[in-house]
């Protein structure tokens, strides 16, 4: 069910929540119209996805993980990981869904004095809901009314900014990136995030 290429990505995009077949398309580059309905009519007959209706105001079919599909959530984010060891060019675009994933594979957790709270991540298209507790992370898609503190950029900036490719203060000088609340917290909160190093990871 998963060993075709791009059934993993298909099942990435979905991590987040239900999509319509178009938005699916956008988030895989490359994959044609054809594969992607070959794909997705794999996963549904394995039960890892299955049809739904989004509601209004618009109430058309769209494409959702069921607990099947979900549960390969930790087997994508080490996936995420390792790919990290070997970072896309800086010019480079990732899926804001990938994107989101990565967050959860290079969240670093911190001493007490790390960054804890809420932060919303406002991409092009998309917005998603990041909150760190402690050692914990989680990341949704973005729900109601905005937290205190709001980054804003393209996927490409913010992550120039997580590898160090650039400074968040030449990043909102420039006006690639917004910030609506303490800068000094958005830094705190980008910080939390690494490339993996391999030297530090436990032996196997």
């Amino acid at each position: 069910m998963i060993g075709e290429r791009w059934a993993l990505l298909v099942v990435r995009e979905l991590l987040f929540g239900p999509k319509r077949f178009t938005d699916l398309r956008s988030g895989l580059r490359g994959i044609s119209q054809n594969v992607l309905s070959q794909r997705l009519r794999d996963l549904e007959a394995g039960g890892g996805v299955r049809r739904t209706v989004l509601g209004p105001p618009a109430s058309t079919q769209a494409y959702e993980l069921t607990a099947l599909g979900n549960a390969l959530e930790p087997v994508l984010v080490a996936m995420s990981r390792w790919g990290a060891l070997t970072p896309a060019a800086p010019d480079s675009e990732m899926s804001n869904d990938a994107f989101a994933l990565a967050l959860k594979a290079l969240f670093v957790p911190a001493p007490r004095d790390g960054f804890r709270g809420r932060v919303r991540l406002r991409l092009v298209r998309d917005a998603f809901d990041v909150s760190v507790e402690g050692v914990g992370i989680d990341v949704a898609r973005a729900a109601g009314a905005d937290p205190d503190l709001v980054i804003e950029g393209t996927e490409a900036t913010v992550r120039a900014v997580l590898f160090g490719r650039l400074t968040l203060n030449d990043a909102v000088a420039a006006g690639d990136i917004a910030i609506a609340g303490d800068r000094r917290r958005a830094a705190a909160f980008l910080a939390r995030f690494a490339l993996p190093d391999l030297a530090a990871e436990p032996a196997p």
